[in-house]
């Protein structure tokens, strides 16, 4: 069963592992990332091959995966990672491509975030910590093409009986949560809108997570509405 990836110990810094066929490229997210004091970064991989083989060995908490590399690329890449090591670390995708096969495809593979290389640095930065903390990450912009992908007419999704055995383990608080994590909501909008402390939110979430089998929020926002546990407004 897959599980969210544990956020590094306090007072260590984040073990960021750069996948990236440029050098170009990794020598510029080397020099955003490591002037900041909470990031350190681990090592460089050209490939998709070199990039599981240095997860195996150096154990990151967040890999920056580029999509397009030679031999195996990011997503297979990605798919090998999240297979092999379901406690961590988080892969963060970042490509030039703004194709919606790449995002499902990369959400498919485990990916917990998904950003494009047109962001700025303060973006890229902000990603790795929330990865870093055990959340998933999703641009607003690419939240929406999940949610319009997974809930168009015709859509292919599990039957309703498989919708209920995947959700019948979970308690109707639990379910509750799942519904709020899919429309976005922080632990501390969920717990203002339950009435709960913080501290209780993230169990749930994080109970949520373990019976579906979810590595962390990305997923639940992809299986929530795959499921049609929520769906899109208006």
């Amino acid at each position: 069963m897959s599980a969210t990836h544990p956020a590094p110990p306090a007072g260590r810094p984040v073990r960021v592992l750069l996948a990236d066929d440029q050098h170009l490229v990794r020598t510029g997210f080397r020099v955003i990332l490591e002037v900041e004091d909470d990031i350190e970064v681990v090592g460089e991989a050209a490939d998709g091959e070199r990039a599981v083989a240095m997860t195996r060995a150096l154990r990151p908490d967040v890999v920056l995966m580029d999509v397009e590399m030679p031999g195996v690329d990011g997503l297979a890449a990605t798919r090998r990672i999240t297979t092999e090591f379901p406690a961590g670390p988080a892969v963060l995708i970042l490509t030039t491509f703004d194709h919606d096969d790449y995002l499902f495809a990369a959400l498919r593979a485990g990916a917990s975030g998904f950003l494009l290389k047109n962001g700025t640095p303060e973006d890229l930065v902000e990603a790795i910590r929330v990865l870093a903390r055990g959340d998933g990450l999703l641009a607003p912009a690419l939240t929406r093409r999940v949610i319009a992908t997974f809930t168009r007419p015709g859509a292919a999704g599990p039957t309703a009986a498989d919708t209920r055995g995947a959700l019948a383990d979970l308690t109707p608080r639990e379910r509750e949560v799942l519904v709020l994590v899919a429309g976005g909501a922080s632990n501390a909008e969920i717990a203002a809108a339950l009435h709960l402390g913080e501290a209780t939110v993230k169990t749930h979430v994080s109970r949520v997570l373990a019976k579906l089998g979810l590595r962390d929020r990305v997923q639940a926002v992809v299986f929530a509405y795959e499921h049609g546990v929520v769906r899109p407004q208006g």
